[in-house]
């Protein structure tokens, strides 16, 4: 008997696959007690909502991950976690209030062509996004109020922030080129997709198009990544430290005059996108898009979780000022990195960006713990579409075809040349 067919040793040969379902397990376990922490604590009712449903969902995948059905337990999560509570929310007019300040938007652009409610009385009437964004809210415009229930899904400006999320989410995959990975799902039914997906969907775009532009500067895409960057940058300005992390990758792997060609795409597109806006209704941009969310406005932003730079801007004007000084120094330091040691690979440069992202997070002014989704997102998004073999999306390197061919031979002689 040799080696390689000698059997293991009593139950040796079910410690992997134990092992295996036991972390899976796991992970849908404490899914599914975040989830149950939304009934007990959350004071909005779509949240709760969602919470009940993902929880049941959970832990019907954690059930059937113990039986060995995994395909049985991603369907469980999916289902309890986004399709029923999204389309329940949906169809009942339920969610949190960014889905009607978004429709708003769409109707206003329809309407009049303007995107902002003048000298807005209340913190409901503010609109903390470019113009960009009132284009999810078209359907809901074009298709009015009705209450069939095909009006309500096609209407409702989260379907459409799930449609642009799953559609960059596709293209950056197919850039990226090899097999599926089996993990993209398990991203969807996570919370951190699934949460905001059903309540109210509006960073979903913005984590898309940033996914995709990544993976079109790894891929040597330049003017596709120029493309994504303009189209994030119009719908909130948090994307820019984005446009920074994809010329880094462009200059280091394909060179500056790629990431010219990048930025030669993202100033005009974003510039024609989000121009209108700024000539038709300048103070009031100015005033609901920058000074409201990082609380400058008349009004209070509601977001107000108790993060470093909120608790640092509640001490008085010092204390703003000081936040503003920390998060300018952290974006600095990302910056510094990015031309010390600029990424390389997609999971390099999905790392750096939740990075960047994560500081500006906790050092605003205002902000909320469900912005850090974006950052984590990101990270996972990287490292479940980048097969382990191609080097996490490094692409093509010179002397790739003699690595793989001496890993396929065993061999140390170098491949012919062709």
């Amino acid at each position: 008997m040799t080696p390689s067919t000698r059997p293991l040793p009593f139950g040796a040969a079910r410690l992997l696959p134990v092992s295996r379902t036991g972390r899976w397990t796991a992970g849908w376990l404490l899914a599914a007690a975040w989830a149950l922490s939304f009934p007990l604590f959350s004071p909005l009712g779509p949240h709760r909502l969602w919470g009940w449903c993902a929880a049941a969902g959970y832990l019907a995948a954690a059930g059937a991950t113990l039986l060995g059905r995994r395909r049985a337990a991603l369907g469980a999560a999916l289902l309890g976690a986004v399709a029923v509570p999204l389309l329940y929310l949906v169809l009942t007019g339920q969610g949190q209030s960014e889905v009607g300040v978004i429709e708003r938007s769409g109707r206003l652009l329809l309407e009049s062509g303007r995107l902002y409610v003048d000298q807005p009385a209340g913190v409901e009437e503010y609109t903390p996004y470019l113009p960009g964004m009132a284009l999810l809210g078209l359907p809901r415009a074009l298709l009015g109020g009705g209450d069939g229930w095909a009006v309500q899904l096609l209407g409702d400006a989260r379907i459409w922030c799930a449609a642009a999320l799953f559609a960059a989410l596709w293209a950056g995959r197919r850039m990226l080129g090899g097999p599926p990975s089996p993990l993209l799902p398990v991203l969807v039914a996570s919370p951190v997709v699934a949460l905001p997906l059903a309540v109210s969907g509006v960073d979903l775009p913005l984590a898309g198009l940033c996914c995709l532009a990544l993976a079109a500067a790894v891929s040597g895409r330049p003017a596709v990544a120029g493309a994504a960057l303009a189209a994030a940058c119009a719908l909130k300005w948090t994307a820019l430290p984005a446009v920074a992390v994809v010329l880094a990758v462009l200059g280091a792997c394909r060179g500056a005059r790629a990431a010219g060609r990048c930025a030669a795409v993202a100033a005009p597109v974003t510039a024609v996108l989000v121009l209108p806006g700024v000539l038709l209704q300048p103070a009031e941009l100015w005033r609901q898009v920058f000074a409201f969310p990082t609380g400058r406005a008349d009004v209070p932003t509601p977001a107000s979780s108790p993060l470093p730079g909120h608790l640092l801007a509640g001490l008085g004007s010092w204390g703003w000022y000081l936040t503003v000084a920390l998060l300018a120094l952290g974006g600095l330091g990302v910056g510094v990195s990015l031309l010390v040691c600029p990424p390389r690979t997609v999971v390099a440069a999905a790392d750096r960006l939740a990075l960047g992202l994560t500081l500006a997070f906790l050092l605003a002014p205002a902000g909320r713990f469900g912005y850090l989704a974006l950052p984590v997102l990101l990270v996972l998004w990287a490292r479940s579409t980048v097969p382990a073999r191609a080097g996490l999306g490094a692409g093509p390197r010179p002397g790739a075809s003699r690595i793989v061919a001496r890993s396929a031979t065993g061999s140390h002689r170098p491949a012919p040349s062709r």
